[in-house]
Order: structure tokens, then C-alpha cells, then sequence
């Protein structure tokens, strides 16, 4: 039963477990992050007030919406945002990797009938199809702004170059573009956007996006490209999944250092 102390109604842990529905051993552990702060009596045993319970439901409701305990602590203890702010925030993120995996998904589909049609091919012909499935894919995710920003001409002949490289070449591509999300990690822990390691995450991928564009040319418009990933839900999971959560920025600040150490050299 309860116990009533000084005006304060206290619960032993197995009764709040029971009236939260959680383990004591949960409580136990809410406790070594500093999430609970149960009382101590003399002996040594610990005892939950009102608060505590309270406490404890909004951990409880936080946790379903998906936040980390971090965060949680942060948010109940006043050391971060206001907690609507917080989980506003959150709802967005969640958004983004919703629009993210039926993105995956699609792109899944798409791929499992395209290696449905390969296994009756030749191997060149294997080939080309994967290609094929390449720019089509990229047509269905980023086609209609791609072709509205930079025009049909563009797109036609960066698709065009693409059904041209040879199997070496894709590969490289390819390899290129997996190399970039390990230096992406790389430039990130140095927590510095001019860093060697970030203006080699710069030169790295600037080309990358010369061998679809053919060059760069337009430095500015290269520029206004990366810094546009941030506004948009697809890149910034791309990037962020691969990289942590701040690598799309990061990548933006990286090409925009290089480009001004470029000027001042």
C-alpha cells in the first residue's frame, strides 16, 4: 500500500511499476540515466512521490512518440527547446523518413523487376538495363524538379552521358559516390567544414556531379545545388542517414569553404 509521510504520499517501486505498467527493473534503470530521482529512506530503500509518478507518465508518452531518452531528459529537466517545439521538430523528422522509405520501397520494387528481367540477359545487355533502371529511378524521385530547374536540354544530356559510360566507368561512379558518404563521416568528426578532410569531401564530390553534368562550369550554380539539399526531405535523409544527423549541412558548408579557399588562393 501506500505510505503517507509528512504530507507526501509515497510509492514503493513495484507499486508505481505496476500502476505504470513498466518493469522495476525500468525504474532502475530511469534511474542510472538521472531520468527519476526516486527519495531514499534511512534504510536505504527507495520511495516515488506524486511527482515522480507524474514524471514518469510524461517519460512514458515521450517514449511512444519515438524521442531518445536523451532527449527526454533534456526536455524535462528545461535544458532543451520547450517540449511542443521539441516534438514539432520531431514530427518533421519523422515525416521526412516516412516520404524516405516509401521513396526505398518504390525504388525496391523497382529493382526487383528489373533483376527479373536481367536474369534472362546477356550480360552487356544486363548491363545496360541496370543503367536504364538508374535513370529511371532518379526520373521518378527528382525528374520534374530537376527538369523545371535546370531545363529538358540538361537532363536529356546528363541521362545521355550516363547510358554512355562504360562498366568501368559506372563502377567508379558508383564507388565515387559510396566514397563520399565515408568522407562525409571522415570531415564531420574533425567539426570543421574547412578542414583537409572536408575540401577533400568537396573536390570528391564535385566530381561526382561533374560526371552527370559534364563538367562544372557554373560554380555558383554547383553551390546553390548542394545548398538546396537542405530544403529538400529526400537529400537530407540520403545524406543524414549515411552520414549523421547535420551531414547535409555540413556537405553544404564543406563545398561552400572549398569554393572561397579556391578564390583566396
Amino acid at each position: 500500500m501506500d505510505a503517507t509521510s509528512g504530507g507526501t504520499k509515497w510509492m514503493r517501486p513495484r507499486e508505481l511499476a505496476e500502476q505504470a505498467g513498466v518493469s522495476t527493473r525500468t525504474l532502475r534503470y530511469y534511474e542510472s540515466i538521472g531520468l527519476l530521482c526516486p527519495h531514499r529512506s534511512g534504510n536505504g530503500y527507495r520511495a516515488y512521490a506524486d511527482a515522480d509518478a507524474k514524471r514518469l507518465a510524461q517519460i512514458q508518452a515521450m517514449k511512444l512518440c519515438g524521442l531518445p531518452l536523451g532527449t527526454i531528459r533534456e526536455l524535462l529537466d528545461g535544458k532543451s527547446a520547450s517540449l511542443y517545439d521539441a516534438l514539432a521538430h520531431h514530427l518533421l523528422t519523422l515525416r521526412a523518413q516516412g516520404e524516405s522509405l516509401k521513396l526505398v520501397a518504390a525504388h525496391t520494387e523497382a529493382a526487383m523487376r528489373a533483376i527479373e528481367r536481367i536474369d534472362h540477359m546477356e550480360a552487356r545487355d544486363a548491363f545496360e538495363e541496370l543503367k536504364a533502371q538508374g535513370l529511371r529511378e532518379f526520373e521518378a524521385t527528382y525528374g520534374a524538379e530537376a527538369r523545371e530547374r535546370y531545363g529538358d536540354d540538361a537532363i536529356d544530356a546528363s541521362n545521355a552521358r550516363m547510358m554512355a559510360l562504360s562498366q568501368d566507368e559506372w563502377d567508379a561512379k558508383e564507388l565515387l559516390e559510396e566514397s563520399i558518404k565515408v568522407q562525409l563521416r571522415l570531415a564531420m568528426a574533425t567539426g570543421d567544414a574547412s578542414s583537409a578532410k572536408a575540401r577533400e569531401l568537396a573536390r570528391m564530390h564535385e566530381r561526382w556531379v561533374s560526371i552527370h553534368w559534364g563538367g562544372i562550369s557554373d560554380r555558383e550554380a554547383y553551390l546553390g545545388l548542394v545548398q538546396g539539399y537542405g530544403a529538400d526531405p529526400r537529400f537530407v535523409s540520403y545524406y543524414d542517414s549515411a552520414a549523421g544527423a547535420g551531414a547535409t549541412a555540413f556537405l553544404a558548408d564543406a563545398v561552400r569553404a572549398y569554393q572561397a579557399s579556391e578564390r583566396t588562393e
